[in-house]
């Protein structure tokens, strides 16, 4: 999302279901759940996110779902 993100709209539902500890290794996976059109942008979009952080045993540590205005791909591009 780096330079596509014009606004983050909020976040929900943060849960932190496990500890963790100093020499962890944390990585994190992002799911899109959600698309929708801004009625008001037309060259954006809103889309939700669930974004997960996961241990070295691959255990969720934290979770949170975040909505965000984002810039929509051009006309004609299909990358």
């Amino acid at each position: 999302t780096l330079g596509t993100t014009v606004a983050n709209l909020g976040m929900s539902e943060t849960t932190f279901p496990k500890p963790v500890f100093a020499g962890d290794t944390i990585h994190a996976r992002t799911t899109v759940l959600e698309l929708r059109e801004s009625k008001s942008r037309p060259t954006q979009g809103i889309v939700t996110f669930e974004h997960l952080g996961l241990n070295q045993n691959d255990e969720v540590v934290c979770r949170t779902v975040r909505g965000a205005l984002m810039m929509k791909r051009p006309q004609g591009d299909t990358a």
